[in-house]
């Protein structure tokens, strides 16, 4: 069962970038009693994402623009996000 945050970081992200790939990991439970891990079962997440979107675009960008997808949500109800964000055939 997905959580409330992991659902909206899909659909965020599915609505941002419309993505031939899309996984969103709950790795709270790999981070109990570290840093940021708040209780919720929902506060560390990783982010395989693949679309069109980012063709053309180096890394950095690509991990500026799943960010910018998200708003508020990393920093303020997600601890920690990483991202692996590819063009298709890339």
């Amino acid at each position: 069962m997905t959580g409330p945050i992991a659902q909206e970081i899909e659909q965020r992200l599915t609505a941002a970038f419309a993505p031939t790939r899309l996984e969103v990991i709950n790795d709270s439970a790999s981070h109990l009693g570290h840093a940021g891990h708040d209780g919720s079962g929902e506060s560390h997440f990783t982010v395989v994402i693949e679309s069109a979107a980012f063709a053309g675009l180096n890394r950095v960008q690509r991990q500026r623009a799943v960010n910018a997808a998200l708003g508020d949500l990393p920093g303020q109800r997600v601890h920690a996000l990483a991202i692996r964000a590819t063009a298709p055939d890339a």
